[in-house]
């Protein structure tokens, strides 16, 4: 199954042998992504999710995609469940973590609000939610401008560079994404088209 977005430079799509190449090729470093380092990734292990066919389909309440700008690899972007309280009722927390040659261009923000579309489109979650380091101030505006509500600071929330660090909690709900799609005039799309 593939999803690929029909409009504009960037797009969602499955991981190939190639992006695994530049993945591998590329980690991330705490000197040109401190916010997105959290210590060495395990090499091979995305080619060998390519490999065994693991792709997200639609309902997958966790999952990785490409992003893609102009036809190249540009990153990945990901999402898993966040649980509050005990009904199984999870929310879909995501990220994203571009090479740093797609980093200030706008793509962050265009995949983000692509992916929050296509969570909103092929899952039952009521809400979709994403949080930055409180320092990352790029990233808070990518989230703002991609949609979502600051909704306040979570403190001691994420261990980075030998200590606990603040995050920004930001989310949206399916009924606030419906009405801010519904008043732009538009018709809703999600930009998607699915098949085997």
């Amino acid at each position: 199954m593939t999803y690929e977005t029909t409009a504009g430079p960037v797009r969602l799509r499955h991981f190939t042998l190639a992006d695994c190449e530049i993945a591998d090729a590329t980690p991330p470093t705490p000197e040109d992504d401190r916010f997105s380092w959290f210590g060495f990734p395990v090499p091979g292990r995305l080619r060998a999710m390519v490999e065994s066919g693991g792709f997200p389909g639609p309902g997958d309440i966790s999952g990785r995609l490409a992003v893609e700008v102009d036809g190249e690899y540009a990153g990945t972007v990901s999402w898993h469940p966040k649980d509050y309280g005990p009904i199984q009722a999870p929310a879909l927390s995501f990220g994203i973590g571009l090479l740093p040659t797609a980093r200030g261009k706008g793509y962050g923000t265009q995949a983000q609000r692509l992916l929050v579309a296509y969570l909103f489109a092929t899952t039952t979650v009521n809400r979709v939610e994403a949080g930055t380091d409180v320092e990352n101030i790029a990233e808070q505006r990518s989230l703002e401008k991609a949609g979502l509500l600051r909704e306040g600071v979570v403190h001691g929330a994420h261990y980075r560079e030998g200590k606990y660090n603040d995050m920004v909690l930001y989310g949206i709900t399916r009924p606030d994404f419906e009405r801010a799609r519904a008043a732009k005039g538009t018709k809703v799309t999600t930009g998607f088209t699915a098949s085997r």
